[in-house]
Protein backbone atom coordinates (compact mmCIF):
# COMPACT_ATOMS: atom_id res chain seq x y z
CA UNK A 1 0.00 0.00 0.00
CA UNK A 2 1.79 3.28 -1.34
CA UNK A 3 0.75 6.55 0.61
CA UNK A 4 -0.87 8.69 -2.05
CA UNK A 5 -0.88 12.48 -1.29
CA UNK A 6 -4.72 13.20 -1.46
CA UNK A 7 -5.58 10.76 1.19
CA UNK A 8 -3.17 11.32 3.50
CA UNK A 9 -2.29 13.51 6.72
CA UNK A 10 -0.17 14.05 8.60
CA UNK A 11 -0.56 14.15 12.87
CA UNK A 12 2.45 15.88 14.63
CA UNK A 13 1.83 14.63 18.52
CA UNK A 14 3.67 16.52 21.46
CA UNK A 15 6.67 18.02 20.19
CA UNK A 16 6.47 20.93 22.73
CA UNK A 17 9.28 23.18 24.14
CA UNK A 18 8.86 21.92 27.47
CA UNK A 19 9.67 18.35 27.03
CA UNK A 20 12.60 18.37 24.56
CA UNK A 21 15.37 19.25 26.53
CA UNK A 22 15.02 15.69 28.13
CA UNK A 23 14.02 13.71 25.03
CA UNK A 24 16.33 11.40 23.42
CA UNK A 25 17.39 12.51 19.65
CA UNK A 26 14.42 15.41 20.34
CA UNK A 27 16.21 18.31 18.13
CA UNK A 28 16.07 15.47 15.15
CA UNK A 29 12.61 14.93 15.78
CA UNK A 30 11.64 18.38 15.09
CA UNK A 31 13.49 18.70 11.87
CA UNK A 32 12.12 16.12 10.45
CA UNK A 33 8.76 16.59 11.36
CA UNK A 34 9.40 20.52 10.41
CA UNK A 35 10.61 18.99 7.32
CA UNK A 36 7.85 16.52 5.85
CA UNK A 37 5.51 18.78 7.63
CA UNK A 38 6.40 21.55 5.01
CA UNK A 39 6.69 19.32 2.21
CA UNK A 40 3.16 17.99 3.13
CA UNK A 41 1.97 21.45 3.12
CA UNK A 42 3.10 22.37 -0.33
CA UNK A 43 1.06 19.31 -1.70
CA UNK A 44 -1.84 20.19 0.67
CA UNK A 45 -1.36 17.36 2.88
CA UNK A 46 -3.08 19.00 6.16
CA UNK A 47 -1.03 18.86 8.94
CA UNK A 48 -2.26 18.60 12.38
CA UNK A 49 -0.26 19.21 15.74
CA UNK A 50 -1.14 18.58 19.48
CA UNK A 51 -0.25 19.43 22.89
CA UNK A 52 -0.56 18.12 25.89
CA UNK A 53 -1.03 20.29 28.94
CA UNK A 54 0.71 23.29 27.49
CA UNK A 55 0.31 24.90 30.74
CA UNK A 56 3.33 22.91 32.21
CA UNK A 57 4.94 21.12 29.23
CA UNK A 58 4.95 24.55 27.05
CA UNK A 59 3.55 25.49 23.53
CA UNK A 60 4.85 23.20 20.47
CA UNK A 61 8.43 23.86 19.47
CA UNK A 62 8.73 27.38 17.64
CA UNK A 63 11.02 26.12 14.49
CA UNK A 64 8.36 23.68 14.01
CA UNK A 65 5.22 25.75 14.12
CA UNK A 66 7.60 28.16 11.94
CA UNK A 67 7.62 25.29 9.22
CA UNK A 68 3.75 24.51 9.08
CA UNK A 69 2.23 27.68 7.56
CA UNK A 70 -1.69 26.52 7.40
CA UNK A 71 -1.29 23.65 10.44
CA UNK A 72 -3.88 23.05 12.36
CA UNK A 73 -3.73 22.94 16.56
CA UNK A 74 -4.95 20.64 19.08
CA UNK A 75 -4.67 20.73 22.68
CA UNK A 76 -5.80 17.39 24.32
CA UNK A 77 -6.02 16.36 27.86
CA UNK A 78 -6.26 12.47 26.72
CA UNK A 79 -2.94 10.83 25.81
CA UNK A 80 -4.02 9.44 22.67
CA UNK A 81 -5.52 12.07 20.10
CA UNK A 82 -7.93 9.84 18.54
CA UNK A 83 -9.59 10.42 22.15
CA UNK A 84 -10.11 13.62 21.90
CA UNK A 85 -13.98 13.51 20.57
CA UNK A 86 -13.41 16.86 18.33
CA UNK A 87 -10.40 15.25 16.76
CA UNK A 88 -11.94 12.19 15.75
CA UNK A 89 -15.21 13.75 14.34
CA UNK A 90 -12.69 15.99 12.07
CA UNK A 91 -10.68 13.45 11.31
CA UNK A 92 -13.20 10.83 10.43
CA UNK A 93 -14.63 14.46 8.01
CA UNK A 94 -11.75 15.08 6.27
CA UNK A 95 -11.76 11.32 4.70
CA UNK A 96 -8.08 11.28 4.99
CA UNK A 97 -7.19 7.59 6.11
CA UNK A 98 -3.85 7.10 5.54
CA UNK A 99 -1.98 8.43 8.80
CA UNK A 100 1.72 9.88 9.11
CA UNK A 101 2.09 9.88 12.62
CA UNK A 102 5.35 11.04 14.43
CA UNK A 103 5.92 13.01 17.80
CA UNK A 104 7.01 12.72 21.33
CA UNK A 105 6.50 10.64 23.41
CA UNK A 106 6.53 7.03 21.28
CA UNK A 107 5.59 5.08 23.85
CA UNK A 108 2.77 7.10 25.35
CA UNK A 109 0.92 10.05 23.81
CA UNK A 110 2.34 8.84 19.72
CA UNK A 111 1.37 5.21 20.38
CA UNK A 112 -1.75 5.67 21.94
CA UNK A 113 -2.88 7.98 19.29
CA UNK A 114 -1.69 5.44 16.68
CA UNK A 115 -3.30 2.41 18.56
CA UNK A 116 -7.19 4.43 18.33
CA UNK A 117 -6.11 5.45 15.13
CA UNK A 118 -5.42 1.58 14.06
CA UNK A 119 -8.81 0.97 16.30
CA UNK A 120 -10.41 2.94 13.98
CA UNK A 121 -9.74 1.98 10.86
CA UNK A 122 -6.83 3.94 9.68
CA UNK A 123 -4.00 3.44 8.12
CA UNK A 124 -1.38 4.49 10.55
CA UNK A 125 2.51 5.23 9.31
CA UNK A 126 5.34 5.54 11.94
CA UNK A 127 7.43 8.67 11.34
CA UNK A 128 10.66 6.93 12.42
CA UNK A 129 13.17 9.53 12.14
CA UNK A 130 10.63 12.13 13.77
CA UNK A 131 9.39 10.02 16.76
CA UNK A 132 11.12 10.07 20.29
CA UNK A 133 11.06 9.37 23.84
CA UNK A 134 13.49 10.15 26.61
CA UNK A 135 14.90 6.68 26.70
CA UNK A 136 16.02 5.52 23.16
CA UNK A 137 14.83 1.81 24.54
CA UNK A 138 11.30 3.04 24.80
CA UNK A 139 10.39 4.78 21.54
CA UNK A 140 12.09 1.64 20.05
CA UNK A 141 9.91 -0.62 21.66
CA UNK A 142 6.68 1.55 20.90
CA UNK A 143 7.68 1.21 17.48
CA UNK A 144 8.17 -2.64 17.58
CA UNK A 145 4.24 -2.37 19.37
CA UNK A 146 3.01 -0.29 16.43
CA UNK A 147 4.49 -2.50 13.67
CA UNK A 148 2.95 -5.81 15.64
CA UNK A 149 -0.55 -3.78 15.73
CA UNK A 150 -0.25 -3.13 12.03
CA UNK A 151 1.40 0.64 11.57
CA UNK A 152 3.75 0.33 8.73
CA UNK A 153 7.12 2.17 9.70
CA UNK A 154 8.63 4.70 7.25
CA UNK A 155 11.61 7.45 6.93
CA UNK A 156 10.94 11.14 5.91
CA UNK A 157 12.41 10.36 2.03
CA UNK A 158 9.54 7.07 1.36
CA UNK A 159 6.46 9.51 2.48
CA UNK A 160 8.08 12.57 0.40
CA UNK A 161 8.47 10.55 -2.70
CA UNK A 162 5.74 8.28 -2.66
CA UNK A 163 3.61 11.76 -2.28
CA UNK A 164 5.12 12.65 -5.25
CA UNK A 165 4.92 9.81 -7.69
CA UNK A 166 6.67 11.13 -10.47
CA UNK A 167 9.76 12.99 -11.26
CA UNK A 168 8.78 14.75 -14.51
CA UNK A 169 6.10 17.72 -13.24
CA UNK A 170 6.39 21.25 -11.56
CA UNK A 171 5.43 19.82 -8.17
CA UNK A 172 8.44 17.54 -8.59
CA UNK A 173 10.70 20.44 -9.36
CA UNK A 174 10.01 22.79 -6.88
CA UNK A 175 9.81 20.09 -3.99
CA UNK A 176 13.46 19.14 -5.32
CA UNK A 177 14.66 22.87 -5.21
CA UNK A 178 13.20 23.40 -1.66
CA UNK A 179 12.70 20.17 0.02
CA UNK A 180 14.56 17.26 -1.22
CA UNK A 181 17.99 18.89 -2.33
CA UNK A 182 19.07 20.22 1.02
CA UNK A 183 18.01 16.84 2.88
CA UNK A 184 20.52 14.25 0.93
CA UNK A 185 23.14 14.61 2.92
CA UNK A 186 21.87 14.87 6.67
CA UNK A 187 22.62 12.27 9.08
CA UNK A 188 20.00 10.59 11.13
CA UNK A 189 19.44 8.18 13.82
CA UNK A 190 16.39 5.85 13.51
Amino acid sequence: MRLVHDKSLMVIVDLQAGLLPVVANGDQAVKEAAWLGGLAGSLEVPVWVTEQYPEALGGSEPRLLDALPGHRLWQKAHFGAHDEPDFAAALAESGRQQIILCGAEAHICVMQTGLGLLEAGYEVYWLMEATASRRVAEARLARERMVQAGAVPVSADMVAYEWLNRCDDERFKYAHRRFLKQRSARPLVF
